[in-house]
């Protein structure tokens, strides 16, 4: 009687590890958590430079710090699995709070309050430190395709919840080639920005776009939009990239100037 039993563990053992092949990542996700909690939980005084100590008395007002940006990807990889498997792994140092999958799937990774590491060197305004202050969502795409129906409905119900969850204003949802436009040309010009602002999920360029005044200094206007200009170039490509989808290039044209002007009224 005892080998059946033997057996019969055996295979449910093997079962479970079969059902959860991310086991390690989960492992490894919730070790992480409990140094997060113990390091919350610490209350000490602590030495500073002038020979005083820090004393401490709690407070009772107080919650957890907001995500206040969304930044929209695309995984740049050949399908939803292979990203998945990426952001398990300790090696790539890459991750994201979602993953929207090219048939609508989504895929939470890390908790909203948590920094996921998916905007890399990146910069918005005064913002350096961009990774501590928002949300990533990867879409399943190549870079070369269009975005499925399906993962766009997807992503559209996504911010909708996040949007009301965090109070994001439009204006900071945002892709990572605005962020890192020297290095990141993500999400690719098929991505429907203006479909995303239609529903509030950023801002889009007035349909009758009206001429910049003679004075306007447009790449002041870029940088009070949020772009980095000490590469002009790059900056300017990006926000084609993002508003001007069908003329990306680095080409400062009045189209441009209005464009960028438009988009400059709104922040």
């Amino acid at each position: 009687m005892k080998r059946p039993l033997y057996y019969l563990i055996s295979a449910l053992v093997v079962t479970s590890c079969a059902s959860n092949p991310y086991r390690t990542s989960e492992k490894s996700y919730q070790k992480q958590l409990n140094i997060f909690k113990e390091n919350l939980s610490k209350k000490e005084s602590v030495p500073l430079q002038n020979g005083k100590n820090t004393e401490w008395i709690s407070t009772v007002n107080f919650n957890l710090r907001k995500p206040n940006f969304i930044i929209i990807h695309h995984t740049a990889q050949d399908s939803i699995q292979q990203t998945i498997k990426t952001f398990t792994l300790v090696k790539p140092q890459v991750s994201a709070h979602y993953v929207i999958g090219d048939d609508g799937r989504v895929v939470q990774m890390l908790n909203d309050y948590l920094r996921a590491w998916h905007g890399g060197n990146a910069t918005w305004g005064k913002n350096t430190d961009i990774n501590s202050a928002s949300i990533g969502i990867e879409l399943d795409n190549n870079g070369t395709e269009p975005f499925s129906q399906l993962q766009i409905n997807s992503l559209l119900s996504l911010l909708t919840k996040l949007k009301k969850d965090y109070n994001i204003p439009a204006q900071n949802i945002i892709a990572h080639s605005d962020i890192a436009p020297t290095r990141k040309k993500d999400p690719s010009a098929l991505f429907p920005w203006q479909v995303l602002a239609d529903k509030e999920f950023g801002i889009w360029p007035d349909l009758v776009l009206e001429t910049a005044p003679a004075d306007f200094n447009a790449e002041l206007g870029l940088r009070i939009i949020g772009y980095n200009t000490k590469n002009l170039s790059a900056a300017i490509t990006a926000f084609k990239l993002h508003y001007i989808q069908t003329e990306v290039n680095d080409v400062l044209d009045k189209k441009t100037i209005n464009t960028i002007y438009s988009i400059y009224k709104k922040q």
